[in-house]
């Protein structure tokens, strides 16, 4: 039975029962005859392959393109549990984006003591040409990923925030849309909120971040883009699904350009001006003229387009700042600075290695802790105490040593399981969970779903499909 491990197990009990979010779906998954499953199993496979879902590995010997494996087990969640996390989620999100106003404009929170000066004056994710400007619709954060992880019935924690550029939404989708291509009947037992609008939801969202030179404009409707940087990026698959399912343009660097004080974007008819960019291309590529000058990614002068006014930028730049682990370290204070509340979800506990007594603690404790880089993300540069070998500690103390401030060290939670399906029947594995959320001058909207990402390996408590991990469909109960 695959409920009776002292971690959380989110299908059964302790003792094997079913829990309640589950009832309806293991009543139909006992139903089904074994063989059928592992045809579907694998048809699933077959059906990611043809459309093509798949991520480019970096950081090993060469770049590899991989298949991202699904598990076709869903994971759910009840109408009352989701409600829950949607109200801390929302606080959280106008938490960040209240941050990174003050951040860009008079620094209360520095004034303040609560953050030190430091955190932002040395980090390269903090673009100093923001500062006193504030993004149309004072909209820094228009799409949110924020990454949750579980530890009991009642236990959610938020483990890291994604403020830049959020990737996996396109998995969400696809996972759910195979899942009913799959299991049609399924669905008519279990109600499941849809997830298949949000395409729809975030070009609505985009569009009312249209800047003030559209409203001079005349024009009926905003025009809107992507912003890939191509081909071999990692999230290209992602970048046209998104554009394609809003009917938005998909572009490349040289696709835009700036003229008389307008972006002005190539189509079959010839040039027309854009409105919003959401853009998937980091801050030191977007810019040649304000950031990384050989960059050909980007667009020459649409930092001062934006600046005056004409034209939307999401996510704005400079919101990667968030993105730094560090600063995640101070998020129940940012959070209580800006809504005036406690945060209703609360942070894994986190020692900043910056600070000489919380270095030293770690060094003292590394077999047992997890250890990051505060610039890290996709599971690399990372430590994992309670599997790393002595030589992987050895060399990691001297890491940390050299250049502690690059560091936060959490502890090794006991993150949730949830069956995957193999050949043997079900099996437990860890799992996280990337809500997404759009944010706009009308509000903010969280899709009653998201990413859950599993670690296929047994044991694994990395979830990262650039580390061997995998992906569910996530169901929210409908009431």
């Amino acid at each position: 039975m695959v409920g009776t491990s002292d971690k959380f197990d989110e299908m059964y009990d302790a003792d094997g029962n079913t829990r309640p979010a589950y009832t309806d779906y293991c009543s139909w998954y006992d139903e089904q005859d074994n063989r059928w499953l592992q045809r579907k199993n694998a048809e699933a496979d077959d059906s990611f392959r043809k459309t093509g879902i798949t991520f480019n590995v970096y950081g090993e010997d060469e770049a590899e393109e991989r298949l991202i494996p699904f598990d076709m087990v869903p994971r759910i969640i009840t109408a009352p549990e989701w409600r829950k996390l949607t109200r801390g989620i929302e606080q959280r999100v106008r938490a960040l984006n209240s941050f990174l106003y003050d951040l860009y404009h008079r620094q209360e929170i520095i004034r303040s003591g609560r953050l030190p000066e430091r955190l932002f004056k040395q980090n390269e994710a903090w673009l100093p040409n923001m500062v006193g400007f504030t993004p149309p619709g004072g909209i820094y954060t228009h799409i949110v990923g924020i990454d949750l992880v579980r530890t009991g019935p009642d236990e959610w924690f938020v483990l890291e925030d994604n403020a830049r550029t959020p990737s996996g939404v396109s998995y969400m989708l696809e996972n759910r849309e195979t899942m009913m291509g799959m299991f049609p009947d399924l669905f008519s037992r279990v109600p499941v909120e849809t997830v298949s609008d949000y395409p729809r939801r975030l070009a609505r969202s985009l569009a009312a971040c249209a800047p003030p030179a559209f409203a001079e404009s005349g024009r009926a409707k905003p025009n809107v883009a992507v912003l890939t940087p191509g081909i071999f990026n990692s999230a290209y698959f992602e970048h046209a699904f998104l554009a394609d399912q809003m009917g938005a343009e998909l572009v490349e660097g040289s696709d835009l350009r700036v003229v008389n004080g307008v972006v002005q974007m190539r189509t079959t008819s010839g040039y027309k001006p854009l409105d919003v960019l959401y853009r998937r291309v980091d801050d030191d590529y977007l810019d040649p003229l304000s950031f990384e000058p050989s960059s050909v990614l980007g667009v020459p002068g649409i930092m001062d387009v934006y600046r005056a006014g004409g034209i939307t930028i999401a996510n704005a730049p400079g919101t990667g700042i968030c993105d730094d682990k560090a600063i995640y370290s101070f998020m129940p204070e940012i959070v209580e600075f800006y809504t005036g509340e406690k945060p209703l979800l609360p942070n894994v506990e986190t020692w900043r290695c910056a600070d000489d007594d919380s270095l030293a603690y770690v060094l003292d404790n590394l077999e047992d802790l997890v250890v990051k880089e505060v610039h890290g993300s996709g599971g690399y540069g990372m430590l994992i105490g309670p599997t790393a070998s002595k030589r992987e500690i050895k060399a990691f103390r001297a890491k940390l040593i050299a250049a502690p401030e690059n560091y936060i060290a959490q502890p090794t939670l006991s993150l949730s399981t949830c069956p995957i399906f193999t050949k043997k029947g079900l099996a437990p594995r860890h799992l996280d969970l990337r809500p997404f959320v759009l944010v706009s001058p009308n509000g903010i909207e969280i899709t009653p779903g998201g990413l859950t990402r599993v670690a296929l390996k047994e044991g694994s408590l990395v979830v990262n499909s650039s580390q061997g991990g995998g992906t569910k469909d996530t169901w929210v109960l409908k009431d």
